[in-house]
């Protein structure tokens, strides 16, 4: 029998604090050491690490900021995700209990066949639900993103049963398998599919469930903690995993918030390699009744409702402004510049609109370079480049601006 988050909560915090120097001293300036933090609501005491104290501190203390508790030879994987923030994995993590819990609730089972569309390029999704997959006898397809004709024929081919990735994603291959001829219902074998790392409109749900007859598990999740939460029948409520404590939380005291009320997502994880003690996600949420401590965790429910900051997700991956302004400053000839996200066709566009420093400037090279930089510090492709006047730009223009909608 599984230990209760309690027992749990006991366990790590002792771990941590004896073998994570960034543990040890956060408790200890909050004047608390682990036999005070008893009850999940103890851990109201502990102050909350945001992300970007996460960052600073990897940048002090390198190269994972205090938080590594095992030896460093023990380490398997070594991930990275925005910030920048380096991941230390050995072997279990955080990210691999959230996965053996939501591929279960989705109903992946041995003898399915399964395109992985999670990213295996330095970040932990792919191989982490590529791992539990095949470890309850899934067959993997380690696909990624990209190759549309390929994947297709290939889901043709090897009767593809269930899919892992974007919900865009899951859409184009869909389409482009009709664009080819293709009757996606009668000739192929899709019957679930697990999506995360951006919205899932209700209108692209619907089609998925009532046009195409699958079962459709979304997600939220985070590089850093794996799956928190999950819907399976639609709407704006996500029910939330056991495989962390997920608290919503006022951004100004820390403290937990009522149901109703809005806060960050702010997260304690059970990883021994990487103990993650109340870190905030930037995530903005709400909890649905029960009121949290009133029922098992995974009896209740939260509403995403924004961000913290004004990061912006773009294709499963968040853009910071930093790294946004850390990018063109690697590119001389730009004078200011803006992001526009938009979403045109159920696909996230990350258009730039760009301020010449000099107007003489060779615009086709600038807009490779720009591309280039972008790509290497966002991780995020660059659909189209114009290039606008200071006055088209507005003095007080945002950085970054998302004019996408999700009704």
């Amino acid at each position: 029998m599984k230990n209760s988050l309690q027992d749990r909560l006991v366990h790590i915090l002792k771990h941590a604090y004896e073998n994570a120097p960034a543990v040890h001293k956060l408790l200890n300036e909050a004047e608390l050491t682990p036999d005070d933090i008893q009850t999940l609501a103890d851990l109201d005491k502990i102050p909350v690490t945001t992300k970007d104290r996460l960052v600073e501190l990897q940048l002090e203390h390198p190269p994972f900021g205090g938080f590594l508790a095992v030896p460093t030879e023990t380490l398997e994987h070594i991930f990275f995700s925005p910030g920048p923030l380096y991941e230390p994995h050995a072997g279990e993590s955080a990210v691999i209990d959230s996965a053996r819990e939501i591929l279960e609730i989705a109903d992946f089972r041995a003898g399915d066949v399964v395109l992985n569309s999670f990213g295996y390029h330095l970040i932990p999704t792919g191989l982490a639900v590529d791992q539990v997959s095949r470890e309850i006898g899934i067959t993997v397809i380690p696909a990624g993103v990209g190759n549309a004709d390929l994947l297709v024929k290939m889901m043709l081919d090897l009767k593809v049963t269930g899919y892992l990735g974007t919900p865009s994603w899951l859409m184009a291959l869909i389409k482009k398998a009709e664009d080819m001829g293709m009757d996606f219902q009668k000739q192929f074998f899709l019957s679930k599919a697990l999506v995360s790392a951006e919205p899932l409109p209700a209108e692209m749900r619907g089609a998925f469930v009532d046009t195409y007859k699958l079962t459709v598990t979304n997600a939220y999740a985070t590089a850093e903690l794996g799956v928190l939460a999950y819907n399976t029948e639609g709407g704006l409520a996500m029910k939330l995993l056991e495989s962390s404590i997920i608290q919503v939380t006022n951004p100004e005291t820390g403290l937990s918030v009522k149901p109703g009320e809005t806060g960050e997502v702010v997260v304690t994880s059970f990883d021994e390699t990487y103990p993650l003690i109340r870190l905030g996600t930037g995530d903005l949420a709400m909890y649905i009744d029960p009121a949290p401590g009133q029922s098992r965790q995974s009896e209740r429910s939260i509403i995403l409702v924004g961000r913290v900051g004004d990061a912006v997700k773009v294709r499963g991956m968040f853009v910071h402004p930093n790294q946004l302004r850390f990018a063109v400053s690697q590119v001389p000839g730009v004078g200011r510049l803006q992001a526009v996200v938009v979403r045109p066709e159920k696909r996230d566009e990350f258009k730039l609109q760009v301020v010449l420093a000099d107007e003489s400037a060779d615009r086709d090279e600038l807009v490779v370079a720009l591309s280039e930089a972008i790509r290497t510090t966002c991780r995020v492709n660059v659909d189209q480049v114009d290039f606008v006047s200071e006055s088209d730009l507005g003095e007080d223009a945002q950085i970054i601006l998302d004019e996408r909608s999700w009704v």
